[in-house]
This record gives C-alpha cells, structure tokens and sequence, in this order.
C-alpha cells in the first residue's frame, strides 16, 4: 500500500537495582542515591534518588533500570539535613557493569564512603600515581557462574601482598588460612567474584592480607566477622562495596622539603632559581629520604616592573607562570654565539648578588627573551605540541598575553587608568590578537614565554616523579588587585573590600593584604568554575597543594577602602549585633557615641603631648564637648594620603601612626546593608573609647562580643564554607593541605576533618589558646607538622628573638637542665628535626635552611 510504514517494536529489557546503605541517620536526615543513569537522575543531584528508611542500619531504594545502552552505572549516595545542609560522600568508584551483565536483578550492600577518612588520602593524586607501588598480578580463578561480587579497598598494602577473602563457606576455604580466595586489583577496588549459591546464609566472612613470596596469610581484620544476609537465588547478582580493609594501619609517613623557586640558586642559573634548578632539588631530596618538594607561588606577578613585584603572593594572574624562573639558555640556537657569550657574562654578574636583584634580572631576561623570541620568528606557533598547550589555555592565555600588553603600552597595570580597553571586551581582545594587528607581535611573545615556561616546570615535576618524589604547591587565597583576573571578571570579586587578618601577637594591628575579597555568592553562579579552572591548572603540574588562610573559605577579614590598617577590619559574612539585643541588656545605644571615633581633650593630651593642640586646630572640629575629624581627614586613608606628601620624617610617622589609632577608637562598625545592625570592633576593650563607659555598660558589652566573635558565627561559617569546599575538592585529585592558621573558628576542624584536608600544625603557633608551644607528638595523622613557614624565622632565627621563650622551650619542649644555649647550636636544631620526624603525622616539612641548621659548619 503505498505510503504505508510498517511499524517494528523495539523490546528493551528491565533490570531491577536495589540498593542498600549501611548508614546511622539521626532525625530529619534523609538519603539520596545519584548516578550517571537516566534513572538515577544524571548525576544531577536536584533529580537525586530518595532513599526509605529500612531499619537502625540500613536505607534501601528500588530502581527500575531500562537497559537501552548496557552503559556502566557509576553511582554514590548523599545526605541531606533539615537545616538544608548537604553531605555528598566521597569519590565516584562505585560501578555496576551492565555489559557484561545478564542478570535479571541485581542487589548492592554498600558502605558510605566518609571523605575524612584517612584512607581516602592514598587514593589522591600523589600516591597512586608517584608513592604507592602497583599491585602485583595475581592469577585468580574463574567463577563462571558467580552469584556475587565482593569489593573492598586497601591502598597500603606492601610490594608483595594482596588482598584475599576468607570466610565460613567452602567457596572460601571455610576459615582454612591455607585456602583462602586471592583478590585482584580493579582500578581502585580489590574484587573477586565467587559462587555461593550452595552456601548457607548468613554468610561469615573477612578480608585478610596474602604474602605471595611466602605463599602465606599475613592476618585477617582485626574487627568482627562480616555478615552477609540475603540469598543467591538463580538469575540475581549481589555486589558488595565493603568500604576499607580493616588490615592496614595509617602508618604511612612522609617528609618534605620547602622553598621559594627564586631561592635555588646555582651557577647555571641567571641570577635566581628557575624552574630546571629543580632537577638538583629533586636529586638531593632524592638522596635524602626525603619525599616531597613545596614550592612557593610560581604565578607572574610582573604589575610595575620594580622590586615590589618579588612578592609571590600578589599574581597578577592565577594561571601564568612566572617569566623569572624561565631557563632562557635552553631556548637560545646553536647559531646564537654572541648572544651566548654576552648572557654569560651577564649572568656571572648577577649571579655575584648575594640576593636576587629582582628589577636587573627582570631587565635583562626579557632583553634575550626579546632576542630569542625574534629568532624563533613565529615558528613556534605551527608546533603540535604548542597548539595543543594554546587549545587548553585558551581560556586565559589570549587575555592575560593582552593585558600584558596594555599593562607595558599604558605604564601601568591598574586598568582603571587605561585610554582604552579598560572595561574587558571579549571580542576585542580576540581582534588585537590576530595575526596581523599592531599588538600580535607582543601578545605573541607571551604566548611564547608561557608556554617554554610550561615545557620547564612540567619537565621538573615529571623528573621528580621519576625519582619518587612529588611536588606541592602554594594557591594564595588572595587576588592581586590590578589582575588580569579582576580586569576580565570584576563581578567574581568585591573590589570595594580589602582583605586582611585580624590582630594577633605577630601584627598587633592586623594586616591589610590590598586583595579585593571573593563575591562568593556570583562564583557560585557558575558552580564556582574559576576556582575549578585553577585546580585544574595547579594539577598539570603539582600533585598536592597548599590552601593559603582557608579560613577565608569559612570567612574573610574585610577591611574598607578607606581603611589602611587591618584592625578596622571585621569578619565577612558574619551575623550583626542588632539594636534590639543592646536595648534588651538596658545598653543607652548612641550611634556617634559608639560607632565614631572617640576623642577628648585627654586623650589628645596623653597621645600626642606638646602637639595635641596642633592636632586639633589642624585635623580636628570640636564638637559637643569631644572632637571630630575634619571631612578632609575622616579617614586613615585620607590622612595617609595627606602624609604621603610630606617629609617622611619621624616627627609625621608619630602623628601618623596616633592619628591611625584614633580613627580606630571606635566600639562598632555599623553594617553597610543592614540598618540598626553593628559589628564589634576587634579588640574593643583595649580602646580608651570602652574604657570610658560605665562598668555596667563594659560588663554587658564584653558578653555580647564574647558571643560575637566566639559563638553565634560557628554555625553560619560552618555552612558557608560547606557551600564552598565540598565541591571544589571534589573536583581535583590533589591532596590538599590547608593552612589553618590565625584566629581559627571551632567549626574549622570539624569541616577539614570532614572533608579528609590536612591541617597545618607548628610547633611556635600552638592552636589552644593555654600553650606557648605546640608539640609535634600531639599532632592528627591527618596534618602537616613543621617547626616553621616561609614567613616565619627559621629554627635558628628564632632562638635569638626571645630569650624568655627561648628557655621554655628548651627546659619543657626539649626537656634539657639548666640554662638555654644563647646560640641554636647544631644538636639544638637536630632535636627539633627529629621531634616532627616522629611526630605521628602524615607530613614533616621543613625549611631548607631547618634541614641545614642541623650541621653547625653549615
């Protein structure tokens, strides 16, 4: 019949999943199943499976499966609490394996995967693809018709052991240590399929770890028998994800070496470290045990071409590599002789500094740069291996190549005073950046530098990698204002903040960094896609990292623009004190009173003497019996601004430095978006501004900002950063490490310990506020212990600074008589060594110059 199609049916097979989750909940926690399948949502967690509540042990969900594709199921479960909160457990290794699949159902007993667990550590980036020996092969026997697939995980087994299963059914050996079932290794899981369709339920059963050189069972878990309930019946498939082993101990222990890329000075280098000097790095910590190399930031920082651009924590890109640690002499021809001879002698010359000479080596790396680069006369863009490198950096190498070149055309890097390009136009920056415009040549050039310095470091890192050492490194939690990132994404950061730390002993002020503070909530918009872009570059060549003050994931200090020191600072986000709690203690609130600086005739006198009535006819009005800063001089920038253009002379940093710490004579800052809402200065009661109040007053006020600063935020920071760092650091296969220094909230190693991050322990910043000194026999396993960080004095340093603390340390800490040495003599720095070598966690890293303080003559 004509223009009739007969219709074919396509029959597709059911298969019916059931899942089952060993998990104690408490009231209002639900659980929800995710996976890459239609039917599992996608891996979509807003399309997430619910779970029913089974029984105390278990949550169950049934889930028909259309077997149209015979794909592979990865799946993992998630919590969610009433609050909203969300846990997401750890890693993505769960698969069903519908291919080679013919069962008509298919049941899974799984174990949540904690991401705190110390095990998950060996399972990141480091271990498994530098540290950690292979599995051996193992030849296991065939089941043909299995019943069920048991799956378990053990990282630290040694060169010849494997795993095996023992158990009370013959099909194990029937507790025989002499004919238990060997396991093999599957990506990370060991596994064996067995048949246990004449065992008897419930089965009985333990994992063991099997010597194959002595051909002998080494020991079973320590725990209690594994039980498995269920059945075997035809045409069903039982899978078990059993979790970890509980046959190896967290006895894996590390130790590492730190420093600056720039400190690796050697003959062959041009007057600073550069990235092939860590080829010798590599070889003496090879020969020392050591197993780790850290490294300092390696991103460019190159804003005004002066001394100021050697501080490493101040990029003015978070994705280019730095141009000083490129190895030029690599890149020069045979046919460059006389460039050659000259970069000789130029390099003998700067290499007589005993420090690196910054602004002179800049200068003249980038004259042979120059030189190089116009040999190379573009060849290098028709490369494989360059297009390759160009297609997966494209994303920030054309703009950070542009605003190079503006930064160098205009004289400046602060985009805001460029003629033209000032607000980031995608399109444009694609135009100047064609072959055949005015600026190809320069943005070229910088592709160029980028990419031998990428060839360098990836060089260096896969030599370390072959000699079994892996290398970390630095994320700084801050952003260089005038970056390329803050040029072409302004709204990812508040550039109207400055970010900070709050008091301590070592800043009695605070300290103001200048980095704008993170619009988290426009990060999140995009799920926080340019810190993933930063991880993934950080993981091309680093195997773990080092999160600079990851308490600014929890909260920032944020310091106003107007504000120079970091003690106008206060905690962001954080939950005001609103007037209403003020009035409720009977507190007479007056916002001039409590929220403008406070100055009387008094104070004036006792801060500035002879020169108070200079201060107040020049800086001051009087007002209402006290005095007010003139408009020109209502701010500690306005003053340093006024200061900057005068003698600097002792006489003005005097009046500089009172009239700072009069603008901070202040009780409150009042919150910027909400009215009748305030925020307690930090260290309220050291101003002369409390101590004016009524003790009534000061009594109700010192509970308020107990509270504030020590009990109402824990929660609200907790949350926050659990917004923040679950996803990110599911999204790399580093080991992170965090620097949890500071004013550390309690929620901060709750959340690290959650989410399986190395804490940072030092011996001179103890964490407990009734000790002087930490001790490294007191450390987590999951820690990073060292004796000092790169911006601290090193072991020796130290000793001379404080000869009170000096004493103590030697007497209780080291547990010597008498008097301390005034001098760290070698033995005294070995001691130091020795007390992190056998500190119980994961990592000692030291210092360099700790390592070679231990040898007097050194």
């Amino acid at each position: 019949m004509k223009g009739f199609n007969l219709p074919f049916l396509i029959i597709f097979s059911l298969m019916h999943l059931s899942l089952y989750l060993r998990f104690f909940t408490k009231y209002g926690q639900t659980l929800y199943v995710s996976g890459n399948h239609v039917a599992l949502g996608m891996a979509d967690y807003s399309k997430a499976i619910p779970m029913q509540y089974f029984n105390d042990e278990w949550w169950h969900a049934d889930i028909e499966i259309l077997d149209e594709d015979s794909k592979n199921i990865n799946y993992h479960y998630l919590l969610r609490e009433e609050g909203g909160n969300e846990v997401i457990e750890w890693g993505d290794d769960r698969m069903i394996d519908l291919k080679k699949n013919n069962h008509a159902s298919i049941t899974c007993f799984d174990t949540w995967n904690h991401a705190g667990s110390f095990e998950n550590t060996f399972f990141t980036k480091p271990f498994q693809e530098v540290l950690l020996s292979p599995a051996p092969l193992v030849k296991i026997k065939v089941v043909k018709n299995y019943t069920h697939i048991f799956r378990v995980k053990a990282p630290l087994l040694k060169d010849n052991e494997v795993l095996c299963i023992g158990g009370s059914g013959k099909s194990v050996g029937s507790w025989n240590a002499e004919d238990v079932m060997l396991m093999h290794k599957m990506e990370n899981w060991w596994a064996i399929q067995l048949d246990l369709s004449k065992e008897s339920f419930p089965f009985a059963y333990k994992y063991g770890v099997y010597d194959l050189k002595n051909k002998k069972l080494v020991r079973y878990e320590s725990r209690d028998n594994r039980l498995l309930h269920g059945d075997s019946s035809k045409g069903k498939l039982t899978i078990l994800h059993d979790g970890f082993a509980q046959c190896t101990d967290a006895n894996w222990k590390g130790a590492g070496v730190a420093i600056p890329v720039f400190s690796l000075r050697s003959a062959h280098g041009f007057g600073t470290g550069e990235f092939t000097d860590i080829h010798s790095l590599v070889d003496w910590a090879a020969a020392c045990g050591l197993k780790l190399i850290q490294l300092l930031p390696v991103n460019d920082t190159t804003a005004t071409h002066t001394q100021s651009d050697s501080y490493p924590y101040a990029a003015i890109s978070a994705f280019a590599l730095h141009p000083l640690y490129l190895n030029v002499e690599k890149l020069f021809s045979l046919s460059d002789k006389k460039i050659k001879k000259e970069y000789e002698v130029k390099r003998q010359e700067l290499n007589k500094s005993d420090g690196v000479d910054y602004p002179a080596v800049m200068q003249n790396k980038w004259e042979y740069i120059r030189k190089v680069f116009q040999e190379n006369d573009g060849q290098f863009l028709e490369e494989a291996e360059f297009k390759i490198f160009f297609k997966h950096n494209h994303h920030w190498l054309v703009p950070y190549a542009a605003f190079c070149f503006f930064r160098d055309e205009y004289n400046t890097s602060d985009y805001n005073q460029w003629p033209s390009h000032s607000k980031f136009d995608l399109k444009e920056i694609n135009k100047i950046s064609k072959k055949g415009s005015r600026a190809f040549d320069t943005i070229s050039m910088h592709y160029f530098v980028q990419y031998h310095l990428h060839l360098q470091l990836k060089e260096a890192t896969e030599y370390a990698h072959q000699n079994k050492v892996i290398v970390k490194g630095d994320l700084p939690i801050g952003i260089y204002r005038y970056s390329c990132d803050a040029w072409v994404s302004p709204e990812l950061y508040n550039m109207e903040a400055q970010a900070g730390a709050p008091p301590d002993d070592f800043a009695v002020k605070g300290q103001n960094w200048g980095f704008p503070t993170y619009n988290w909530k426009q990060m999140q918009m995009d799920g926080f896609a340019w810190w993933r872009k930063r991880f993934e570059q950080m993981s091309v060549y680093f195997d773990a990292f080092r999160i600079d003050h990851i308490l600014g994931f929890f909260r920032i200090w944020s310091i106003p623009l107007h504000a120079v020191e970091g003690i106008m600072g206060r905690f962001v986000p954080a939950i005001p004190i609103h007037i209403s709690e003020l009035t409720a203690q009977h507190i007479s609130f007056n916002q001039e009173r409590f929220c403008a600086p406070f100055i009387t005739n008094q104070i004036l006198e006792e801060r500035f003497g002879v020169h108070a009535n200079y201060v107040k006819d020049f800086f001051l009005d009087n007002h209402d019996q006290s005095w007010r800063f003139k408009n020109e001089f209502d701010t500690q920038r306005k003053i340093e601004h006024h200061f900057a253009g005068l003698e600097q002379n002792e006489h003005h940093q005097f009046l500089l430095h009172h009239l700072f710490d009069l603008i901070s004579n202040v009780i409150f800052f009042a919150d910027e978006h909400q009215a009748d809402a305030y925020h307690f200065r930090i260290g309220m009661e050291s101003t002369s501004s409390f101590s004016s109040l009524d003790n009534e007053t000061k009594e109700k006020l010192k509970q308020l900002y107990v509270n504030y600063f020590y009990q109402r935020q824990d929660d609200f920071w907790r949350k926050e950063a659990m917004q923040k760092l679950p996803g990110l650091k599911r999204s790399t296969n580093m080991l992170v490490c965090g620097e949890d220094l500071g004013m550390v909230p309690g929620c901060v190693p709750e959340a690290m310990d959650q989410l399986g991050i190395l804490s940072l322990e030092i011996q001179r910043m103890p964490k407990q506020t009734n000790r002087t000194f930490f001790h490294p026999a007191d450390a987590p396993y999951l820690s990073v212990v060292t004796p000092s960080t790169h911006d601290m004095s090193t072991i020796r340093g130290w000793w001379e600074e404080d000869i009170q603390k000096t004493q103590e340390f030697f007497n209780r800490e080291l547990g010597h008589m008498g008097k301390a040495p005034n001098y760290c003599e070698g033995y005294i720095n070995e001691e130091v060594v020795k007390q992190h070598l056998h500190s119980p966690a994961m990592w000692a890293i030291f210092q360099l110059q700790d390592l070679l303080g231990m040898d007097d003559e050194l």
